[in-house]
């Protein structure tokens, strides 16, 4: 007998591609937010460790409102679905990316603190909050097994990834020769925010929920208490939750734009270092089959390993470009592994509270994760300033000193070093890969 397709384990293409459009625009917006501090830095004139500390304070908000947002969703019951109608949030992230960087030239220092502050929120407490919250809740209802599912998260990093490929590359060229005013930023977000947010609705508009979880309960029934349960009972979640948490502080120090300003001498090359990731994109296809073979939680721990030792070698690349672009690809595509299948950690999380017989909330472990991600790269983004400050960082001055130079060589490769070990110890912790096996199998022989 001839080998048989399964068809519920294929994804069309077309539908593949719509899926993904909303994941791509969201990762420009957040890639945009790497380049916030040095926007405030160098053309605003603020005080980096207090625009650090600015960001760090939104989390306050952010935190009530991650919570909220998880709740708001595992409760909510439309003719659209559950997680799809939260799409429109995309609309509202777009228009206060562009605003967050069109501050008026003729405002106050004070004023121009709040201005970043108050757009700083309604991105990230916000938006991107009901974003995350929304995806894994959309994506199970809209994709009926299992094995479409890892296709779609495995696979559509390649199209996330390719978005960050052509940011990363094209971003830096169009900032040196734009973004070297205020209004000059503002020109060039603008231009980046109009296709971003016509792409990102697509998936709201032809991506339809279609299948309801078995495990599905009374929206209504759900309580804070389950929250509460949920943070004591599901140890895998306080793995993946910390872990992200460390990811987004070693990236969300931003290190990278003050490294090729200063050291470099040419911000332009970073889209150098951005080319040399395009060997990353087929990993995409080669997630599902390594997946099953060696499981989520090794995949992850391999990348960390090889990033860390990628981090030490940034330490003593020093001014030497092909050495810095080796390190920096070594890092950043070790932890495709983590990144890609992140998704699926949270269904992990969602079958684990299914299994002790607990609802799901995939909403409400998208948007503790996504808290965790937030808050990560505002205390990565606040060590930065903090380090800068140190050494009496001045972005407007034509040269710095050896202590600065320093200074930006350790938050480009000591600092995110000594956090990628903390995430090897802590992914360690997580168990779900071998508790979730035997009950899957077991589902499996039922159905």
């Amino acid at each position: 007998m001839g080998k048989q397709n399964n068809p519920d384990k294929k994804v069309g293409f077309g539908k593949l591609v719509l899926w993904n459009t909303s994941a791509v625009s969201v990762a420009v917006a957040t890639l945009l937010m790497g380049f916030v501090t040095i926007f405030c830095t160098d053309t605003l004139g603020l005080e980096p460790f207090i625009v650090g500390a600015v960001f760090a304070a939104s989390k306050v908000l952010d935190s009530v409102t991650d919570l909220m947002a998880g709740f708001i969703i595992d409760r909510t019951k439309t003719k659209w679905g559950k997680g799809r109608p939260y799409e429109v949030f995309m609309l509202i992230l777009w228009v206060c990316t562009w605003l967050l960087f069109s501050v008026p030239e003729n405002m106050s220092t004070i004023l121009k603190y709040v201005w970043v502050f108050f757009m700083y929120i309604l991105m990230n407490a916000i938006c991107v909050t009901f974003l995350n919250a929304n995806n894994v809740v959309y994506m199970v209802r809209a994709f009926k097994t299992r094995e479409q599912q890892t296709r779609v998260v495995s696979y559509g990093a390649f199209f996330t990834m390719g978005a960050g490929l052509i940011f990363n590359v094209a971003f830096p060229i169009a900032m040196a020769k734009m973004a070297t005013t205020p209004a000059g930023w503002s020109r060039l977000i603008g231009m980046i925010a109009i296709p971003m947010t016509a792409i990102g609705i697509l998936r709201m508009l032809f991506i339809k929920e279609e299948y309801n979880s078995e495990a599905d309960v009374d929206t209504n029934k759900l309580s804070l208490s389950d929250v509460v349960t949920l943070v004591k009972t599901n140890k895998g979640f306080i793995s993946i939750t910390i872990v992200k948490l460390l990811q987004n502080m070693a990236g969300g120090i931003g290190a990278g734009v003050y490294y090729f300003t200063w050291i470099i001498g040419n911000v332009g090359l970073m889209g150098v270092m951005a080319i040399t990731s395009v060997i990353g994109l087929p990993l995409a296809f080669l997630m599902p089959a390594v997946r099953e073979k060696m499981g989520m939680k090794k995949m992850s721990i391999y990348g960390f390993v090889i990033a860390l030792a990628g981090y030490i070698m940034m330490f003593f690349a020093k001014d030497n470009l092909i050495m810095v672009v080796v390190a920096g690809l070594i890092s950043s595509i070790a932890v495709v592994p983590f990144t890609m299948l992140f998704n699926m950690f949270i269904v992990d999380c969602a079958d684990y509270n299914e299994m002790i017989g607990k609802p799901r909330m995939e909403a409400t472990i998208g948007s503790i994760t996504g808290l965790g991600s937030k808050l990560g790269g505002a205390i990565g983004g606040m060590i930065m300033g903090l380090l800068l400050s140190l050494v009496h960082y001045d972005g407007t001055a034509l040269m710095q000193p050896d202590s600065v130079i320093m200074m930006i060589r350790i938050g480009s490769s000591v600092v995110p070093a000594i956090i990628f070990l903390a995430m090897i110890l802590v992914m360690r912790t997580y168990k779900l890969d071998d508790i979730l096996k035997s009950w899957r199998a077991e589902n499996a022989e039922r159905n």
